[in-house]
């Protein structure tokens, strides 16, 4: 007996070691694995290779990772506004050394990666260099954004990194130079039908973000500007990548699941909701008094619960039809009526020469904390702040500044000319907005917005709209500087296909009071916050369905973005038997069953609707409908 125990005891050590040695790390639901690649990793997919990692670490740590199984990583939490009010996630979380005080940490999501760098015992030394890359290879399928400090660009479909340089106002001329440097998200199709997101998450205090360089099919991962010599403890933002098809990729919560916690220890006062909005038609018009009260009264008869108050409100007394009216007179006309008014803040470290203000009111601790608690004795419920310098540590530090002080003073924060979100929203949920994203606005400033903003809002749901919350500022039924030529239809849609904490509605109130009582009532009720969301049917830049739930009614919104006519999926049986629907789509024409343009009825409003399992979309078209179980 005793020489049969050892026995086994022998041949389950060797099968254990055996084990070992041919460990594959994989996600809790076995879809996602990593195997060892020379000094890097390869990302599988269902057993299929989705994304090479050909290298990892940092500067003095180039070692082949040899990952070992740490820990089971479980979370469940509440969001205040986003794609998902309820959060779960799960993760299988491995560790490799990387020297002596260093390691790598990797964690499997059933829906991506997520993985760190982590450092102790730090004395006084400036960050270390990072060599992480990607590889996407020529011929693949990908959508990239040309880096900008505040993200605004398109992500156009491309097969090679061979791209020139945009350049101009807006990106609006083609340069010699090819373009080198991108910023997040980064999607691909790694395979058919299977699509991998490349972008960062939780950027804390000591810390810059990154973007992406590349020298060929190589995608370096390079933080921005770092000054601060660092000591003690350390460790550097979250890489992610979101590995799916593109309905896992939508639905993703990934950036937020490897965020911090809230910060904060009440969440009641942060409402979500939808905003009036003067810029996109009056560029001036926040130092009018008698323009910023069309904006309240419009409000007022949609029934929308803020009010935006945007620049140069400071020089309000010096606008003679004002009569020396002040902000203080705009924010308790806006209270008097029942509408929350928010206000706009330069931040003064991007752009200052020429800029609007007001200006140099928010960079030192005492004049912000002064600033603030004005606004919140006034009645003021949130800022605007705009005009931020890029991804570097000292700009990310000051978001956090703003952000922990406006907490304070309970006020809701939206930031403009500003990097897209990587988990802010989670660790801050009073950061109900962020712009960084080409959107609505541009209208005013460039010519070529018009011809590609349908193709580009097609995109948006699949990248920037993915990481967080977007002010596109949607829903311009009349024209800017530039006309749209996107259909009344396509344009509601996109009050539902972007998801944004606070949604500012871009158009004047003649043009909305002007629509029928149909639309306004459904701005009016239009929510901020989603229980659930749901990829429909689409694919980037030509057409996409999604499905957003908000209690017990469903809105499910299309757009097609192609110049073309094209009918769009709409399987919708996991809602289940509604008990009525509403929809809104362009008006068809009565010859050939396709829809046409008709400027002076453009809308087909139905009430009771039976639903289709397809739709039917003009060119540049849309739709939406409101499914109440």
């Amino acid at each position: 007996m005793k020489k049969l125990s050892l026995l086994a005891c022998l041949v389950v050590a060797a099968w254990m070691g055996l084990q070992a040695k041919t460990a594959v790390q994989k996600s809790p639901n076995g879809i996602i694995s990593l195997s060892a690649k020379g000094a890097g990793l390869t990302v599988r997919y269902q057993g299929t290779p989705v994304l090479e990692i050909p290298s990892l670490g940092m500067e003095g740590t180039n070692v082949q990772p040899k990952l070992k199984f740490t820990r089971k990583v479980k979370d469940d939490y509440q969001m205040v506004a986003g794609k998902r009010l309820h959060c779960k996630n799960e993760a299988n979380e491995y560790a490799a050394p990387l020297g002596k005080d260093a390691r790598l940490v990797m964690r499997l999501y059933n829906d991506g990666i997520a993985f760190r760098y982590e450092y102790t015992g730090l004395q006084d030394v400036k960050a270390p260099k990072e060599q992480t890359a990607y590889i996407i290879p020529e011929g693949r399928k990908r959508w990239m954004l040309q880096w900008s400090d505040g993200y605004e660009g398109f992500y156009p479909m491309t097969t090679t990194a061979e791209v020139k340089t945009l350049g101009g106002f807006g990106g609006s001329r083609e340069q010699k130079d090819i373009n080198t440097h991108w910023g997040y998200p980064l999607l691909m199709e790694a395979s058919d039908g299977v699509f991998a997101l490349i972008t960062e998450a939780n950027i804390e205090r000591r810390q810059s973000a990154s973007s992406l360089f590349n020298k060929g099919e190589v995608f370096r991962v390079v933080p921005d500007q770092n000054d601060l010599l660092l000591a003690g403890d350390w460790h550097t933002p979250w890489r992610v990548v979101i590995i799916g098809h593109l309905a896992d990729i939508v639905q993703s919560t990934l950036v937020t699941d490897v965020s911090e916690p809230s910060k904060l220890d009440d969440n009641s006062w942060i409402q979500p909701g939808v905003v009036s909005w003067i810029y996109w038609a009056n560029n001036h018009g926040s130092n009018n008094f008698n323009i910023i009260k069309k904006y309240v009264d419009m409000a007022v008869t949609l029934g929308l619960p803020y009010v935006l108050i945007d620049a140069e409100w400071d020089e309000m007394d010096k606008v003679a039809s004002n009569e020396g009216k002040t902000i203080e007179d705009a924010v308790a006309y806006a209270i008097s009526k029942g509408v929350k008014p928010l206000i706009w803040y330069n931040s003064s470290v991007g752009w200052v020469n020429g800029a609007p203000g007001p200006m140099y009111r928010l960079n030192k601790p005492e004049d912000r904390e002064k600033e603030f608690a004005w606004c919140e004795k006034m009645g003021v419920a949130g800022v605007k702040i705009d005009f931020f310098s890029g991804d570097n540590q000292a700009n990310m530090d000051y978001c956090q500044d703003l952000m922990e002080s406006a907490a304070r003073h309970h006020l809701l924060v939206n930031f403009h000319g500003a990097p897209i979100p990587r988990g802010w929203q989670r660790t801050y949920p009073h950061l109900l907005s962020t712009e960084g994203v080409y959107g609505a606005e541009w209208y005013n400033n460039v010519p070529h917005f018009t011809e590609k903003a349908a193709r580009h809002n097609a995109t948006l749901p699949f990248t920037r709209n993915v990481v967080g919350p977007m002010d596109y500022t949607p829903c311009a039924f009349s024209d800017s500087q530039h006309p749209h030529i996107t259909t009344h239809a396509h344009e509601l849609a996109l009050t539902v296909l972007f998801e944004s904490g606070l949604q500012h509605l871009a158009d004047r109130p003649e043009s909305f009071l002007a629509q029928p009582k149909e639309v306004q009532q459904f701005l009016g009720q239009l929510p901020a916050a989603w229980d659930e969301t749901r990829l429909v049917s689409g694919y980037p830049g030509e057409r996409v369905v999604i499905a957003r739930r908000n209690g017990n009614t469903w809105y499910v919104a299309g757009i097609n973005g192609l110049d073309e006519p094209q009918t769009l999926s709409v399987g919708l049986d996991f809602i289940g038997k509604p008990s009525s629907i509403t929809a809104f789509y362009d008006r068809p024409a009565s010859t050939d069953g396709q829809p046409v343009a008709d400027a002076t009825n453009p809308w087909e409003i139905t009430h009771p609707y039976t639903l289709p399992k397809t739709l039917p979309c003009l060119p540049r078209g849309g739709f939406v409908l409101v499914i109440t179980k």
